[in-house]
């Protein structure tokens, strides 16, 4: 009998080399730069919040209401005519405005002209190229209401003079030019007559020294502290060639009636083409515009010139919106008209208060694609 080997006990029946102690099991914590970049993501973040809360110095021109000049405002007509005859008016000659965000008293965040950027009908402007460095709100303000009041002189006055009435003045010397050279003429004399001839208003005035040869001596009556005296005043060649005497006057005018311009909210000069419109329309029969909507804008001097405004496109905009087809726009404001023109939109260019009521009158009269614009 074979005896069969004794099994070995204990240890001893583990195979091969002893087996090493079992590691303890360990949680991975999350990478520190998955936490870095986190971190990093959150204060970019962060950051860029408090970025687009900050005020920039930037000011958001955006297209405002069109105020029909023809029509009523708080419930009183927006012109008024008293002392002569006037007649009521069909149709709308809207003057147009610009809301602006970010001037002064109020601040413009960074957040709000970014927007501004990507919206077409938005102009986005440095707040320096609209108001002067540190105007104060109230400032400002003042500003803009002077502005309203004296373009409302002017447009009464153009308006006047266009339907050929006689607006007597007051020519007082407000100043003297430095590089004019010495003149007998004194601040606060009023000029009565040039060369014998009498210059009861401001046109005269004009008429009479361009039969003025340049450089040549012009007899002035003058009023001087309550006395009338002859002086011989030099003359000098103005940019337009003609003959000035060197002096800037300020006119007190002397309306022959009464027109009364009551809009509330709206400052600045850029209405003062439309103002001289409407009240063309009110003191003459029938309707100029013929019944249709016309809006536009424009600055009025008081012999008819018709200067350029701001926010173009943006009145514009506002004008279409309206419900306005035509659209008068000064000349100067034309390399701005130019690729910004909304759809259904035709804007006539005018230089004058003349040619912008003749526009009107043609527009009236369905002659409207004769009319100059900025492209012709």
């Amino acid at each position: 009998m074979t005896a069969e080997p004794a099994e070995p006990s204990g240890s001893a029946l583990a195979a091969g080399p002893p087996a090493s102690p079992a590691r303890p099991e360990v949680e991975h914590p999350l990478h520190w730069r998955t936490s870095v970049l986190l971190l990093s993501a959150f204060m970019t973040l962060l950051l860029g919040s408090v970025l687009m809360l900050l005020p920039v110095p930037f000011v958001v021109e955006r297209p405002g209401p069109a105020i029909n000049t023809l029509g009523s405002e708080g419930g009183h007509p927006l012109i008024s005519v008293s002392g002569h005859p006037s007649y009521p008016a069909k149709g709308a000659l809207d003057l147009t405005t610009v809301t602006v965000a970010g001037g002064p008293g109020s601040k413009l965040l960074l957040l709000e002209a970014l927007h501004a950027w990507f919206d077409s009908t938005l102009t986005v402007v440095p707040r320096d190229l609209v108001y002067p460095p540190g105007q104060s709100p109230e400032t400002s303000r003042a500003q803009d209401q002077q502005d309203m009041v004296t373009s409302q002189e002017s447009a009464t006055v153009a308006a006047l003079h266009e339907l050929g009435i006689a607006v007597p003045a007051t020519l007082t010397i407000h100043s003297i030019d430095p590089a004019a050279g010495a003149t007998p003429l004194r601040p606060h004399d009023v000029i009565l007559a040039v060369d014998g001839v009498a210059v009861p208003d401001l046109d005269t005035l004009t008429a009479r020294m361009r039969l003025v040869q340049p450089g040549s001596t012009a007899v002035v009556t003058v009023r001087r502290d309550g006395a009338d005296q002859v002086v011989r005043a030099p003359t000098h060649a103005s940019s337009s060639h003609r003959a000035v005497l060197g002096v800037r006057v300020d006119p007190a005018f002397h309306l022959p009636f009464q027109v009364t311009i009551r809009i509330d909210n709206v400052g600045g000069p850029s209405a003062g083409m439309m103002f001289a419109l409407g009240i063309i329309d009110l003191l003459t029969p029938g309707d100029l515009t013929g019944g249709q909507q016309i809006a536009g804008t424009g600055t009025i001097d008081t012999d008819g010139t018709v200067g350029p405004i701001g926010g173009i496109r943006q009145k514009m905009d506002g004008a279409r919106r309206a419900g306005a087809s035509w659209f008068l726009a000064p000349a100067d404001n034309c390399p701005e008209v130019l690729g910004h023109l909304p759809d259904g939109l035709h804007v006539a260019r005018v230089t004058s208060l003349h040619e912008a009521r003749q526009a009107v009158e043609k527009i009236a009269a369905g002659k409207g694609a004769e009319l100059a614009t900025c492209t012709r």
